[in-house]
């Protein structure tokens, strides 16, 4: 257990036990402490909350007379009950078994090629899932530094969590999501992706599976799998996944986790409705199926919010929350967080600090700078504008020259349309073709292995003027015989 960045108001008119006791249940509460969590010592809990023993004392006896904590010789005190356990017939996931063990491995071909491909600045980027440089605040950036550069700035490293100020700020930002976590409770971590790494290796065992929506993210990256894990998919529509058949699958297939991108999903653009959100927190719960909601999309929305977060409606700590800034302010500051029940954050921390020692303390800073000032939620809304006008555009460009070889969805933000190809035409074949006309795509069966039917189309990352010729190009590439269907495939 990590040290407690809180003390009590001794100025307060509320006796500094019930202060104590207040914020210890709150912990226990959201599920940052869940059944089983070793609390901290007595005497530790004295020293970091500056009061007497006595004072420590008497708050935790009106815990355990509540049944929320349970003392035993030789073991001390744990976490043993909830109000949400309490009330409950089903039991909360047994974190302890995941905080165990893990393992790590590389990447499909197709997405090594993509990767290599990506570096050429001559290619047309008709795929990528990031913003485009023209759209990164580099002068604002800049600036930051130059302004900031003597408030609290350290080129060294920080703590195994990540800069306290940061995890301040972030769980400042995320309460005006709905989302209540304190900074003890968030790690940051090197993108989302090294988020999913830390989960793989630091919580699960090797040959446990994975539901996730199908198609998915998970499918191009390989991170689970690299680490000895199974994938299931669970099918998804435009409300989100589909919850009838997870209990069922996680039975028949002792599925350890779900993962899951709700809003704006990565590669549909679906927006899991809240109504699914709902009925999906119950079926995990009734089955004990922790959840990794992947975030990173949410503030990209072009008119309406999408619903609360899964985690805002978490009180069980059931819920491993993923954001990041790395698709709304830089993918090159390379800084997201995770938000869990404080044993996982501490397990991840440690994987972390022997894998990398803690994300940049530069990036981390700026970071900071950008929430806490305000001008991240500034830039927010410039981004939402010029991503809603590159959609519109990109969808007339669809209207004119894809409508009788494909539909689409219409997003409602994030950066993709997810392409679906109406005549019979081998998207691997065209991939290649494309590629040597310098047009790089992303083709469903990267998310999916029997998808051969649908592209993801992003507006993010190409120009105005790359996104038209290159999709005016591929629609005649598309038309060409020689990219027709293969049998074989």
């Amino acid at each position: 257990m990590q040290e407690l960045h809180w003390k009590p108001e001794k100025k307060s008119s509320v006796p500094l036990h019930q202060q104590i006791y207040d914020y210890l249940k709150r912990k226990i509460m959201y599920g940052e402490w869940t059944v089983g969590t070793k609390i901290p010592t007595q005497r530790s809990l004295a020293k970091q909350f500056d009061v007497n023993r006595s004072t420590v004392v008497y708050a935790l006896e009106g815990l355990i007379a509540d049944g929320l904590l349970q003392t035993k010789v030789g073991s001390g005190t744990e976490v043993v009950n909830n109000t949400w356990s309490l009330l409950s017939s089903t039991s909360s996931p047994d974190w302890k078994s995941y905080v165990s063990s893990g393992i790590y491995k590389p990447n499909i071909d197709m997405i090594q090629e993509i990767n290599r491909a990506e570096a050429d600045p001559t290619i047309i980027r008709l795929g990528t899932g990031e913003l485009s440089p023209d759209l990164l605040p580099n002068k604002k950036m800049a600036e930051i530094f130059h302004d900031h550069y003597d408030e609290n700035f350290s080129l060294g490293y920080v703590e195994p969590k990540g800069r306290l100020s940061l995890r301040q700020a972030i769980s400042k930002y995320l309460h005006s999501k709905e989302i209540v976590a304190s900074p003890e409770s968030i790690l940051i971590v090197s993108g989302g992706l090294q988020a999913l790494q830390l989960i793989s290796i630091g919580l699960l065992e090797r040959g446990s599976t994975i539901l996730h929506e199908t198609p998915s993210y998970l499918n191009s990256i390989h991170v689970f799998q690299s680490a000895g894990m199974n994938l299931l998919g669970v099918p998804l529509d435009m409300d989100g996944i589909k919850c009838d058949e997870i209990e069922y699958l996680k039975r028949q297939r002792e599925a350890a986790l779900l993962y899951t991108i709700p809003s704006f999903h990565n590669p549909t653009g679906a927006v899991m409705s809240e109504s699914r959100r709902a009925e999906l927190l119950k079926v995990s719960q009734n089955a004990s199926l922790p959840i990794i909601e992947d975030d990173v999309y949410r503030e990209l929305w072009f008119d309406v919010p999408p619903p609360s977060p899964l985690k805002a409606k978490d009180p069980q700590g059931n819920v491993l929350y993923i954001g990041s800034v790395s698709k709304t302010l830089s993918p090159g500051l390379r800084i997201g967080w995770v938000v869990g029940p404080e044993p996982v954050i501490d397990r991840l921390a440690d994987i972390k600090m022997q894998t990398d020692y803690g994300s940049s303390s530069l990036s981390q800073f700026a970071v900071e700078k950008w929430i806490s000032s305000g001008l991240y939620e500034h830039f927010l809304k410039d981004i939402r504008a010029e991503l809603k006008a590159r959609r519109d555009f990109t969808l007339q460009i669809l209207q004119n020259y894809f409508s009788e070889i494909a539909t689409w969805n219409i997003p409602q933000g994030g950066f993709y349309i997810w392409l679906q190809l109406t005549i019979d035409t081998s998207t691997r074949t065209l991939f290649e073709r494309a590629l040597t006309e310098r047009i790089l795509l992303n083709p469903g069966f990267i998310y999916d292995k029997q998808n051969h039917k649908h592209l993801r189309i992003s507006y993010s990352y190409a120009s105005m003027e790359q996104l038209e010729s290159g999709l005016v190009q591929l629609a005649q590439l598309i038309k060409q015989k020689n990219t027709r269907f293969s049998p074989s495939e």
